[in-house]
């Protein structure tokens, strides 16, 4: 080889290993631009999990999507693995966990007001809560999120059924609930609703109920169908009493600056995403439910009707005093209301 053939071929070489740095280069910028997402959820990474519906509904419109799919990446966390359900909406606040699916009530620990959605008998059904929660009471509320914990609300979506109540003794009347020990969520007007419906609210985390009615720490829970299945509390409580005293729904919350990093560009197909997921899950609820209580009717579980007016009227001393405490929530109450 002379020295001209040389000196081309340490030029081809060189020109060749450039071309490739500069190609490591782009790929690496195009992996330092793709946004990846926490997502947290308390709950089981399957179809028993309202939560898990709504995210694996989303994980596919986002690989569905050209824009998107290359993007953005979701690294679902399910299971409390990121910590205590309390715990983690501090962690959404400051960013350190970047989006969280869970019911509304616990984001009252950090903003009291989202507890009026937790009065007893606020809601009919589900369509009530989707029409006032698309409308001017989500907008309200989710306003009120970003302005008190750093929140930007995706959606509101809906649980796997309103919350009845299921006891080892059979209950048909309002009068049947008195003193009856019920294992209610640690949350103030789910506490205060089971209270003045005549029964004693019990918090406790969902762990130790089944032993808690096993022992009789509890005469019963309050829950929605498709958890008491999952969990075999009708193996203890076999007597369901449709009380459907509330419907809480499910609130996808992201950190503000964590939605930011989202491409300006990206967001509107990020959020049309999100809705179809939303639209998805409600109508994926009402089957779940009506298949978890024909289940549970299987295992002998019995449901019977109850006096809903008069347990509605027995809770309202609860709307009272929410209301004298947070009076900015009687418009929103009124737009629920309204969206009957």
């Amino acid at each position: 080889m002379n020295i001209q053939q040389s000196v081309l071929r340490k030029t081809l070489v060189g020109t060749l290993l450039t071309s490739m740095l500069f190609a490591a280069g782009a790929v690496t910028n195009l992996a330092e631009a793709k946004v990846t997402l926490r997502v947290y959820s308390s709950l089981t990474a399957d179809d028993n999990s309202a939560h898990y519906i709504w995210f694996k509904r989303l994980q596919s419109n986002i690989e569905k999507d050209p824009q998107l799919k290359d993007e953005i990446k979701l690294n679902y966390f399910p299971n409390a693995m990121l910590g205590k359900e309390a715990d983690a909406t501090q962690q959404v606040r400051i960013g350190a966990i970047n989006m969280m699916i869970s019911g509304t009530s616990i984001w009252a620990t950090l903003v009291p007001e989202i507890g009026v959605l937790d009065l007893g008998y606020l809601f009919k059904d589900w369509n009530q809560v989707g029409k006032a929660l698309d409308g001017n009471a989500g907008k309200a509320l989710s306003d009120l999120m970003l302005k008190k914990a750093n929140v930007v609300v995706i959606d509101y979506a809906y649980n796997l059924g309103a919350r009845n109540i299921y006891t080892k003794k059979v209950v048909e009347k309002p009068e049947d609930l008195k003193n009856l020990k019920i294992r209610v969520l640690p949350v103030p007007n789910f506490i205060a609703t089971i209270n003045h419906m005549g029964a004693v609210s019990i918090p406790m985390p969902g762990g130790e109920v089944y032993s808690s009615l096993q022992m009789g720490v509890i005469d019963g829970l309050e829950h929605d169908s498709a958890t008491v299945l999952a969990n075999k509390f009708y193996e203890i409580a076999k007597n369901a009493t449709l009380t459907q005293h509330i419907y809480n729904p499910i609130m996808i919350a992201m950190n503000k600056n964590s939605f930011q990093q989202i491409p300006e560009k990206l967001r509107p197909g990020f959020l049309a995403a999100a809705r179809e997921a939303t639209e998805y899950e409600r109508q994926q609820s009402y089957k779940i439910e009506e298949k978890a209580v024909e289940q549970l009717k299987g295992l002998g579980m019995v449901f019977r009707e109850v006096d809903r007016n008069a347990l509605r009227a027995d809770v309202k001393p609860v709307w009272d005093e929410f209301l004298a405490k947070y009076p900015q929530m009687k418009t929103v109450v009124d737009d629920v209301t309204a969206a009957e």
